[in-house]
């Protein structure tokens, strides 16, 4: 009996060699980053940029895409060029997730965007690719145009992210345009006024 326990003991020494390297396991759902009532401001050449805030942050630095979670919403502020205290943009949403690996921002619930030339966006989804200065979504929008030139409701659409250039997948509502109307001269119609 005490040779049995003297060479199992033995096995389990030299099983446990010191050349092994050592594993390293990450669990994907642990939490890497917390922070709650998060502020941060950004500058670009000595002028305020933007200004992101968000009551709570979690970082997963160990998932399969690495990724910052905002569940208790953010709001964010963007500046003109020109000046540090003119505001050129404002998003909030309910929520916010940013894939780090893809540069990739999706927000959620009660999405607004309002720029300063009175343009506006409603939707329930927006995604914002910072590597391609690109934004889209695939959900019912609503795009009031700048200057009260009237508003549409859109299923999905894609834009630059300063809404400038844009393509409609699909105008479900309708769209105010205010259009001055054209004279029109009877000189062209062939007919003589006698």
């Amino acid at each position: 009996m005490v040779a049995l326990l003297f060479a199992g003991s033995a096995i389990l020494l030299f099983s446990c060699g010191h050349d092994a390297a050592p594993v390293e396991y990450h669990d994907e759902g642990l939490m890497t980053e917390y922070s709650e009532n998060f502020v941060r401001t950004e500058s670009e050449n000595g002028r305020k940029a933007f200004i992101f805030k968000a009551p709570l942050v979690e970082g997963y630095a160990y998932a399969k895409e690495p990724y910052r979670e905002f569940r208790k919403g953010v709001d964010m502020t963007t500046f003109h060029k020109d000046s540090a205290d003119v505001v050129d943009t404002r998003l909030t949403a309910n929520y916010a997730i940013y894939y780090e690996n893809r540069d990739l921002w999706e927000a959620k619930g009660n999405v607004v965007v309002k720029k300063s030339n009175g343009q506006e966006l409603y939707s329930q989804q927006l995604f914002w690719n910072a590597k391609t200065h690109r934004i889209w979504s695939n959900v019912d929008t609503k795009i009031v145009q700048e200057a009260g030139r009237g508003d549409m409701i859109v299923e999905g659409f894609e834009s630059d992210e300063s809404l400038k250039d844009w393509t409609f997948r699909r105008i479900k509502g309708r769209m105010l345009v205010n259009v001055e109307p054209t004279p029109v001269d009877d000189s062209d119609s062939g007919e003589s006024a006698e």
